[in-house]
């Protein structure tokens, strides 16, 4: 199972959930590749230590056919979490493969050769829907969508579902929505009560049944390299993010 972890609405806590869902799949005994994808390689540097020792990362890869996936993959903080690295010139990959006739396999062709080493693979997209979300797309069998609980948080839902559908009838038929992760989730407040609902109406039992809520332990593991389970492995949040993984390990079997 290839999932894309995506939303074009930034600051849903999308490499949050990608490092920790990830991290959460590995322990429970599953081999997992995380595939960082963003410019800003915030999940290569919330759980890779040492990554600018490795002289490739994905954008190397993506842009020299000769280079094997294999040499941008490192070994996270996590026992069973492998990482294929990002770096800032990743930011020149849609300016260079605008206009390439496979501009948009170049992913799906890259991991091909290491999908039968993980159980599953997870790809952090960017907070765009340019082309390298568009590779992510077309690589991906299943795509977990972060929302947060905030007023504005279904802005940008149509043109999503919209790139979803073109994506289906034109590269990849089989792509399905896993489910929808309600994200810094405030239970105090009216507002997030009813934001919940909408979602609920718009996605229905695509919906996780668990919802993850604001933590400050989950904002600082990042600093220290470290998924929520190794940082604060007794909090809510290590929680939370152990009952997504187990719903995602049930969602697999069918």
């Amino acid at each position: 199972m290839i999932i894309s972890v995506t939303n074009q609405k930034g600051g849903v806590g999308k490499t949050t959930t990608a490092v920790n869902i990830s991290a959460a799949l590995a322990l429970n005994g599953r081999r997992v590749l995380l595939v960082d994808s963003d410019s800003q390689a915030h999940s290569t540097k919330s759980c890779v230590r040492d990554s600018e020792h490795n002289d490739r990362s994905l954008y190397d890869v993506l842009m020299h056919p000769e280079y094997k996936i294999q040499s941008a993959i490192m070994k996270s903080t996590v026992p069973g979490l492998d990482v294929a690295i990002s770096r800032m010139s990743m930011a020149k990959l849609e300016a260079s493969l605008l206009g390439q006739i496979d501009g948009h396999f170049r992913l799906k062709d890259v991991l091909e050769p290491v999908r039968d080493r993980y159980d599953f693979i997870l790809i952090d997209t960017p907070p765009t829907l340019g082309l390298i979300t568009l590779n992510a797309l077309v690589a991906s069998s299943h795509l977990l969508i972060p929302i947060q609980s905030s007023y504005l948080c279904l802005e940008g839902t149509d043109d999503l579902l919209e790139t979803i559908e073109k994506v289906r009838r034109v590269a990849n038929p089989g792509l399905q929505i896993l489910g929808v992760l309600i994200t810094l989730h405030d239970t105090r407040t009216n507002i997030a009560k009813d934001v919940v609902e909408r979602i609920q109406r718009v996605f229905g039992d695509k919906v996780f049944h668990t919802h993850i809520s604001k933590s400050v332990k989950i904002e600082e593991s990042p600093a220290y390299k470290e998924s929520i389970f190794t940082y604060a492995a007794s909090s809510t949040g290590a929680l939370q993010y152990r009952k997504v993984a187990e719903e995602i390990l049930e969602r697999a079997k069918n």
